[in-house]
């Protein structure tokens, strides 16, 4: 039975991010596939320290990352699994934090430095990135969306995408700052296009198991 990892990089556990990857979640297990679903935010962990550990030759982290904390598991059940799901909001034109100290954390011990281009994981694990955002043209961010598609395709497997824009905030509109929004149009939105959008999810995770 193949096994897919779905992580949620939003600090909301149940906000439009983690909606989405439930929507992915459930297409792998109804392709067949045995799911698992973490909470990223739940983890205490840092970004890529620079040690070098994963390069030295002969050492005992070579091709592993090095640092030892509550990521490190979870580092280990990716590189083993079939498949990966990383859903993630768009904050200041980036992904949070902690998602990009979990992408440095899984990049950087499989880069060798290499004249041919061998990295150091032998097993292929394919991958599906969702994207929420509160813009509503998800082409703002094409650049950085293509940086992500394009590392995890050589550093761990074929990689699909996914974006869900004009994203609803608040489930009252008024009792924040924020005219510039008009929430009449973020609750329709919310009603017609996320679950279309949800029903994409559902198709990716089916496809990354098929």
């Amino acid at each position: 039975m193949s096994k897919v990892i779905g992580i949620n990089g939003s600090p909301r556990a149940d906000g439009n991010s983690a909606a989405l990857l439930r929507s992915a979640l459930e297409g792998a297990a109804v392709a067949g596939a045995e799911t698992e679903l973490v909470q990223l935010g739940s983890l205490n962990f840092s970004g890529c320290i620079s040690c070098f550990a994963c390069k030295l030759l002969g050492g005992p982290s070579f091709g592993r990352c090095a640092v030892k904390d509550e990521l490190s598991p979870l580092l280990e059940r990716i590189l083993e699994a079939d498949a990966l799901l990383v859903s993630m909001p768009i904050y200041f034109g980036d992904v949070p934090g902690m998602v990009r100290n979990l992408f440095e954390r899984l990049w950087f011990p499989a880069l060798l430095y290499r004249r041919d281009g061998a990295i150091a994981y032998e097993k292929r694990v394919k991958v599906g990135l969702l994207y929420t955002m509160n813009v509503p043209n998800p082409r703002n961010y094409d650049q950085l969306i293509r940086t992500h598609k394009a590392s995890f395709d050589y550093y761990l497997g074929e990689t699909q995408t996914l974006c869900s824009a004009d994203t609803h905030q608040f489930s009252d509109y008024s009792l924040y700052t924020g005219d510039l929004f008009n929430p009449e149009g973020k609750r329709q939105r919310r009603e017609t296009q996320f679950p279309v959008d949800c029903a994409k999810a559902k198709e990716l995770g089916a496809a990354l198991v098929r």
